[in-house]
């Protein structure tokens, strides 16, 4: 990927910088951000051609360069850094330069050299200091995945035909969705169409869904369609899908009973389905990693080229409209990969899509905002 923006030189350890105040946010390049089938693809095509600026965002000088010495694989010389700000003669470093170096830490498995500068950052900060947790990966070990989230919202029409396509695309590729429909102020015939065909196109192809906050949409239907008017047969079907879904099973055959006197063919049966276990994972999400990755998460480390974990994190917030993706395995994302994460989030907030990225470590999370990925995210530490 071509950058426009000069890379942090290396400079000697320094005392922590008075903070500046915070930048405007990042110019963003006019591109046609139409998507295609594919929009992750699209966008991340797209980011080659944008511009990458570097935004310090009241970092300090020792914790930009710790910052992109730790990105660029040099764990020893990023420590270093952070030793010198910490440990230099009068200085008062902040809770921030504290914060990565004991993720530095964590993150290259060093448990001793954690222990005995964790007491030094309770007695500074007189606090509770984070436990210890090996993020290095190396004791890491994966388990079921839960389903992918997408949350539809406002009102669905034949507008949202291409979100509705990159639903089932996420759907295929996770084998497992969860649609939070409990937003969606209202939806037409076209709507009610894309929302019923898309759920048994779906179940069809033995993907796992299940449907949450359906109660608002299934008063709205019942209020709406009159038993004996042959009309808007999609949203009668939608109905009996969505009580299906519901678990309620007297309502369907009274529906389902009106929908076949209406339409003169014969009623459709109750088909009981399987509901998710109560913390939320759903049995049949139990997937192979390599099909688990949906968007929602980024994970181990992000390096060079390869663009797949960000791609599919911008097909997923382009369908969901807003997306929270979890970082608490994310290790480390070098240099390029970071400038290719800021033009990604950029080309989508433009586009209205709103993306928070969560439990980021103190080193990621300061490479980002080097970046300026601040500016077009949210970014949330981890908190222990």
């Amino acid at each position: 990927m071509a950058f426009f923006g000069k890379k942090p030189e290396s400079r000697p350890a320094a005392a922590p910088a008075a903070p500046e105040p915070a930048p405007k946010g990042p110019e963003v390049s006019a591109l046609d951000f139409t998507l295609g089938g594919d929009p992750g693809r699209a966008l991340a095509d797209a980011a080659d051609s944008m511009e990458v600026q570097e935004v310090g965002g009241g970092l300090s000088a020792a914790a930009e360069e710790a910052a992109v010495l730790y990105a660029n694989g040099n764990f020893g010389e990023a420590e270093a850094v952070l030793d010198g700000a910490l440990d230099a003669p009068g200085t008062h470093a902040g809770e921030g330069l504290w914060m990565m170096l004991l993720d530095l830490l964590r993150l290259t498995g060093r448990r001793e050299a954690f222990d005995a500068r964790v007491i030094e950052y309770a007695t500074r900060f007189e606090k509770s200091p984070p436990p210890w947790i090996d993020l290095s990966g190396r004791t890491e070990r994966r388990g079921p995945v839960g389903p992918a989230t997408v949350n539809l919202v406002g009102q669905l029409g034949a507008q949202a035909a291409t979100q509705f396509a990159q639903i089932e695309t996420i759907g295929r590729k996770s084998r497992a969705v969860r649609l939070e429909v409990g937003k969606v102020k209202g939806l037409d015939e076209a709507g009610c169409g894309l929302l019923a065909q898309t759920l048994f196109r779906l179940r069809a192809d033995k993907v796992a869904v299940t449907v949450s906050g359906g109660g608002a949409l299934v008063e709205h239907l019942q209020g709406r369609l009159k038993p004996g008017e042959a009309r808007e047969e999609a949203a009668w079907l939608l109905l009996l899908d969505l009580m299906q879904e519901g678990g309620t099973e007297a309502a369907f055959e009274e529906w389902a009973v009106n929908y076949a006197i209406t339409f003169e063919v014969s009623p459709p049966s109750w088909e009981a389905r399987a509901k998710p276990t109560p913390g939320g994972a759903n049995p049949a999400a139990e997937v192979p990693d390599d099909e688990a990755a949906s968007g929602t998460s980024l994970e181990g480390e992000i390096t060079g080229a390869n663009t797949e974990p960000l791609r599919r994190m911008a097909a997923a917030a382009e369908a969901a409209g807003t997306l929270a993706v979890e970082c608490g395995r994310l290790r480390r994302m070098d240099f390029v990969s970071a400038g290719t994460c800021f033009n990604i989030l950029a080309a989508l907030g433009a586009r209205g899509k709103l993306v928070s990225l969560h439990n980021v470590n103190a080193m990621v999370a300061a490479l980002l905002r080097v970046m300026g990925v601040d500016q077009v995210a949210h970014i949330h530490l981890r908190v222990a």
